[in-house]
């Protein structure tokens, strides 16, 4: 089509080149919880609420249930953004009923008119809070139960996010043995419970180690990293732990070393009360590591979210090679902060035949290494006698014999 006739200047905007990826927040709790005498307006049952001044909630949180305790909790270690679903309380005409009708209702549904409820609500946030997703998420207090754990680390899943649950247990071998159940990568176990001192009993009470790992994790992405573990950190606002737990920085052999060999992360007290363990339920190796999963979940995140913007954009090779040197930019960058030990971007020619391309698919690898915790530090000591050699010149020795 021949050009129309112009006498002058025309501009034609060209939007190619490298986009930059974002890295999306990370420190969003998820919290599901009861409260029968929370302000129904602020938290309306099975709705997810945004929560961006946990101090400030808590006028609106009651004083029964989970709800309050849990945000006292993660407002000692942070004030993050939260995402909470209040659950009702269980009914029924005997304590087992009403046992059973709460873990149904925080497990959750989808009813008929489509509207999430429980733990599935949390699925519903990105899209009734604009786009907030919880990455951190949990139930303290509810969690008890094998299949709650088991819901939580299956919504974790679909939200990329990490979820932290509490080990029903008195014993060491019995939460050695519940331990046994789960094999998710997005769940990480937590025994036993806190101590801490509750203002309106007036008395040291068992809390759920659960409601300040949410609050630690969600400190630790703000301060310092989503590759940093949750191990090793002084936690604020308890005063013990519900069980002895036997820990000693240099044997295995110890209640501690039990726990975190099978996974579990245990609770201790060293210059401070603080987690100690960096591992998930996970059945493969790759991702044993918390980090390693949190790692995996954001770059998987990132690398989607950010490339919206190349779909059904015309599939010329310059967008092939914009994508690939965007990946590697953000890939140098993590790198260079400390967030991976290395990373890079490849378009494949045996995966990216003709056949493929002209129906509109193109695939890009990328491949990164996780940066690990040091779980365990060996220091090598060596009894020598070869500092003995110049100890009579450092004496101020004469080498001439008195007669």
């Amino acid at each position: 089509m021949a050009a129309t006739y112009h006498h002058g200047v025309r501009v034609a905007e060209i939007n190619e080149g490298v986009r930059a990826l974002r890295i999306l927040s990370t420190a969003v709790i998820g919290l599901v919880a009861t409260a029968s005498d929370a302000d129904a307006a602020t938290f309306p049952a099975d709705t997810p609420v945004l929560v961006t001044n946990v101090t400030a909630s808590l006028a609106k949180a009651g004083k029964t249930g989970t709800l309050a305790a849990s945000l006292k909790a993660i407002a000692a270690q942070c004030n993050p953004v939260i995402v909470v679903v209040r659950v009702p309380d269980g009914a029924g005409a005997t304590a087992a009923e009403k046992a059973a009708d709460l873990m149904a209702k925080v497990i959750g549904t989808v009813t008929p008119e489509g509207k999430k409820t429980g733990l599935q609500a949390l699925l519903a946030a990105p899209g009734q809070l604009g786009g907030v997703k919880p990455r951190i998420i949990g139930a303290p207090g509810l969690d008890g139960d094998e299949a709650v754990a088991t819901e939580l680390a299956a919504v974790a899943r679909k939200l990329r996010a990490m979820a932290y649950a509490d080990v029903p247990a008195d014993t060491v071998a019995e939460a050695l043995a519940y331990r046994k159940k789960f094999g998710d990568r997005e769940l990480m176990l937590l025994w036993p419970a806190w101590k801490h001192f509750d203002p309106d009993a007036k008395q040291v009470v068992n809390a759920p180690a659960a409601a300040f790992a949410l609050g630690l994790r969600a400190r630790i992405d703000q301060e310092t990293g989503w590759h940093k573990t949750l191990s090793n950190v002084a936690v604020n606002g308890v005063v013990g732990t519900s069980k002895d737990v036997y820990f000693d920085l240099q044997s295995a052999d110890t209640d501690a070393g039990l726990l975190n060999a099978a996974g579990i992360t245990t609770l201790i007290s060293q210059n401070g009360y603080r987690f100690w363990g960096s591992r998930t339920c996970s059945d493969d190796e790759l991702f044993a590591f918390e980090s390693s999963t949190r790692t995996a979940q954001v770059l998987a995140d990132v690398m989607a979210e950010g490339h919206m913007w190349a779909v059904d954009k015309p599939m010329h090779p310059h967008l092939a090679k914009d994508i690939i040197e965007g990946i590697n930019a953000r890939l140098r960058t993590l790198t260079a902060e400390g967030y991976l030990l290395g990373g890079s971007a490849w378009l494949d020619v045996t995966v990216n035949e003709t056949a493929s391309l002209k129906v509109g698919k193109l695939t890009i690898d990328y491949d990164y290494t996780p940066v690990p915790p040091l779980e365990d530090l060996t220091l090598r000591q060596r009894i020598t006698d070869r500092y003995f050699s110049d100890f009579a010149a450092l004496a101020g020795g004469n080498a001439t014999a008195t007669a």
